[in-house]
């Protein structure tokens, strides 16, 4: 099924699998970056939709046929449902470690690990608690003094009551106590059609309005490094950790939460663990002096708990990356 050997020079070969949905792609990622640096594995990505799993293989843990010239794994991830089935397939790989991330829809047993939010309210020596999703984005080493907001629009959810009147309001307050201020406002692809219409509006010398189609892959971690505040919708953990992961000041806008919704409850932690802040202190996200207390880089704590517990052979313990200011 893959070669005897681990990877080049020593390091461990990581398997990633992926059902290509944007957000699991982006933990994957995050996660796989960081214990790339951190003990020079080898990734290799590996599409589920493209695998056949019969349930019997899922249940009894037999691997299907894989790319021959895959190296033999230390650790295999997957991330989203679409690719539980290979993972437990593949749970019985020898010298392999298998996980999750985010709450799997099987017993916690028959993997070696989990990490998910800490909204999922999983426990178990086995499971790591994160703050918010894993993602991508590395903490600037310094935040711009130039006057640059971000403000990044979901859409509607199960999670928040969506109301674009409300929305537009705050924005449009946000502008007007801060005309010095440039804005670059965008949308994502659940971002209601009518609301962008009424964003469109808005476009002028100072504010710039962005679609879903005219961003490219790495076009959020390159805003983001150009913003001196970023302003996020709550219904959207994955854009709100990214942003405050990055290190940037970031409010939430105020859209009422629905009952007993995971999602607004690890929004809640996230404020009240200083890591980002709620609407009604925007004074503080746009005030120049103001400095984020608390950095969030759940993608490196994760990398760091993976190789404590299950590669310690491959441990190199590198400082922690610091994030300056200035």
């Amino acid at each position: 099924m893959a070669k005897s050997t681990e990877g080049n020079n020593g390091t461990p070969a990581i398997w990633l699998l992926t059902d290509n949905k944007a957000g699991h792609r982006n933990q994957l990622k995050g996660l796989g970056n960081r214990l790339r640096v951190l003990t020079g594995a080898s990734l290799h990505w590996i599409d589920a939709s493209e695998v056949t799993v019969p349930v019997w293989r899922a249940l009894l843990g037999i691997a299907p046929a894989l790319n021959s010239e895959l190296p033999s794994p230390s650790l295999i991830v997957a991330a989203g449902t679409g690719t539980h089935r290979l993972l437990l397939s593949l749970r019985r790989v020898r010298r392999a470690k298998t996980l999750t991330l985010m709450k799997p829809g099987f017993p916690l047993g028959w993997i070696d690990g989990v990490i998910t939010p800490a909204h999922d309210a999983v426990h178990s020596n086995h499971v790591l608690l994160t703050e918010g999703a894993l993602n991508s984005i590395t903490p600037l080493a310094r935040i711009t003094d130039k006057p640059e907001a971000l403000v990044l629009i979901g859409g509607p959810s199960p999670h928040f009551e969506w109301d674009n009147d409300v929305l537009l309001g705050q924005i449009n307050h946000l502008i007007g106590q801060y005309p010095t201020w440039r804005w670059t406002i965008s949308g994502s692809r659940r971002t209601p059609e009518e609301l962008m219409a009424r964003l469109d509006e808005l476009q002028g010398p100072k504010i710039t309005v962005v679609h879903p189609k005219d961003t490219y892959q790495d076009w959020l971690s390159h805003q983001l490094a150009g913003s001196r505040a970023a302003w996020v919708t709550p219904d959207s953990m994955s854009m709100v950790c990214e942003a405050a992961t990055a290190g940037v000041p970031t409010g939430i806008f105020e859209l009422p939460a629905r009952p007993a919704s995971r999602v607004a409850q690890g929004i809640g932690g996230l404020v009240e663990n200083g890591r980002i802040a709620r609407w009604t202190d925007h004074a503080a996200v746009m005030a120049e002096e103001t400095v984020p207390t608390a950095t969030l880089w759940e993608s490196d704590r994760a990398a760091r708990w993976i190789i404590d517990r299950y590669l310690p052979a491959f441990r190199t313990n590198p400082p922690a990356n610091k994030r300056t200011t200035g």
